[in-house]
């Protein structure tokens, strides 16, 4: 089981000057991270998605972040594949010279993007890019190890040239797809890539999800592989929240999760801006115990439910927002449904950089050993 942080520079307050803030917190955030023990560090890519994520150039944000650190993996999470929005020889050539330049640590997932916002930026209809980005995909591994390329596509074309420079990774960093629909599932394990997955509706949809990537992993063709190496991996996202004082954690998480919900259904599905002017606790409680049976947010087949935050008792854990060993019981039914990589977020929009900071301290003090010793045992 690997233990990793994913980032969307999600906030509450959009301003230049929270922006800097944020990014700041984010580098001090990795640092303490790879201290305390995480595998790996994932950022995703937006563009004018205000609020609700403000990571655009993941690729300078992941550039910085490996002269940062010396250990903890770097992840895209994934990059965009339009090529008006990201032309695949110059992602080539970028995720090659972060391999070098961060000694092979590079994990680079792919995806289209997920709403007309993005898309129309750049001159695209979403519902067309699904051609676009599977030619990107295959051509993507081909330019990182072939000593030239040529191809003459549908939507892309490029002469006969050299490409430069090639991975430090032989052949290629490990690949992956976004997952929020069983078509992508599907598509990734076929395709015999790595399944970034989101997991707001718990881990028994995690175990169905997990099921339909492994069998089509099972029966894939070497014809549909997609670079030259298969990875066999689910990551699976997992809100947290991990304070001493739990009820303040799950005070603190649901709030979060709240912003997080109403601003994937306001970019999403045309919604209200996410609500950020919370007057109190109770008014905050009121809120997610009247939607505590109501989905509020897709992301295509993706349930984001806004809590069940007033009536768990913790025997079960419902979410990782608690103490300690809440998140390892929530962490251990993600590992019983087959995940692989845990990929924490923590910052959502309302969430403060010090409840962040307690949250690693805590899951890097307590909640990584847990599994680490558990695995050890396992092994011998």
């Amino acid at each position: 089981m690997k233990f990793s942080i994913i980032y969307e520079a999600q906030m509450a307050d959009p301003s230049p000057e929270s922006e800097v803030r944020c990014f700041n917190e984010i580098v001090e955030q990795v640092m303490f991270a790879e201290e305390q023990g995480f595998d790996n560090v994932w950022c995703v890519e937006h563009t004018a998605l205000t609020q609700y994520a403000h990571m655009s150039a993941p690729e300078t944000m992941l550039a910085y972040l490996a002269g940062k650190t010396t250990r903890i993996g770097i992840g895209h999470g994934v990059t965009c594949l339009p090529p008006a929005m990201n032309h695949p020889v110059k992602v080539a050539e970028r995720v090659a010279t972060l391999d070098i330049l961060s000694g092979g640590r590079v994990h680079f997932g792919m995806g289209k993007g997920g709403t007309q916002q993005e898309a129309g930026t750049f001159g695209y209809d979403l519902t067309q890019l699904q051609p676009m980005i599977d030619e990107s995909m295959y051509l993507i591994p081909k330019i990182m190890t072939q000593d030239e390329i040529e191809h003459d596509g549908e939507y892309i074309k490029i002469p006969r040239r050299p490409i430069h420079p090639k991975p430090l990774q032989n052949p290629h960093p490990p690949l992956y797809y976004a997952c929020t629909r069983e078509a992508t599932l599907e598509l990734a394990g076929r395709r015999g890539i790595g399944a970034l997955v989101l997991g707001f509706s718990g881990p028994e949809e995690i175990a169905r999800k997990n099921a339909v990537y492994r069998e089509n992993f099972r029966n894939r063709k070497v014809e549909d592989q997609v670079g030259i190496v298969p990875t066999e991996h689910l990551a699976a996202f997992c809100a947290a929240c991990v304070l001493d004082d739990r009820d303040e954690a799950r005070r603190i998480g649901l709030k979060g999760q709240r912003f997080f919900a109403e601003a994937i259904a306001h970019w999403y599905q045309g919604g209200p801006k996410p609500t950020v002017h919370i007057e109190s606790d109770e008014e905050n409680a009121k809120a997610l115990e009247e939607a505590r049976e109501q989905v509020v947010a897709y992301i295509s087949e993706e349930k984001i439910a806004d809590g069940d935050a007033m009536t768990s008792n913790y025997t079960v854990a419902q979410d990782a927002y608690g103490n300690a060993d809440d998140c390892i019981r929530y962490v251990s039914r993600l590992q019983e449904a087959g995940a692989d990589e845990v990929l924490f977020l923590f910052q959502m929009g309302t969430v403060p950089h010090w409840a962040i900071m307690e949250t690693i301290k805590n899951i890097g003090e307590k909640v990584i050993p847990h599994f680490r010793e558990e695995q050890v045992l396992a092994a011998e």
